[in-house]
């Protein structure tokens, strides 16, 4: 089955206010910077026949191998050199955020 949700979304960075309180909601990842609040106004679902059937097999480590390492000192420096723009070319503000 495919879903698909509309609504508008807040974008909350590590740092912000608002981090805190959201984050009791997840587990979290050693390289995790946002979290996104969805406030969902319509969701349509469609049945899938096209779409492959995959089995769950375990969670992806990539993240939290890649990410440990670096510590929060090298995250914050890659954030810096890295994510500064998002794939529109608009405004991160990851690190600022985050600092």
């Amino acid at each position: 089955m495919i879903f698909r949700l509309y609504g508008s979304a807040k974008v909350t960075h590590l740092g912000d206010a608002d981090w805190e309180k959201l984050l009791p909601y997840f587990e979290l990842l050693s390289g995790a910077r946002k979290i996104f609040d969805l406030d969902v106004d319509l969701v349509q679902i469609r049945c899938g026949m096209a779409v492959p059937l995959f089995d769950y097999v375990d969670e992806r480590e990539a993240l939290n191998d890649w990410a440990i390492p670096k510590g929060e000192s090298g995250l914050k420096q890659y954030w810096s050199d890295k994510n500064q723009q998002n794939l529109d070319g608009k405004p991160t503000n990851i690190v600022s955020e985050s600092s």
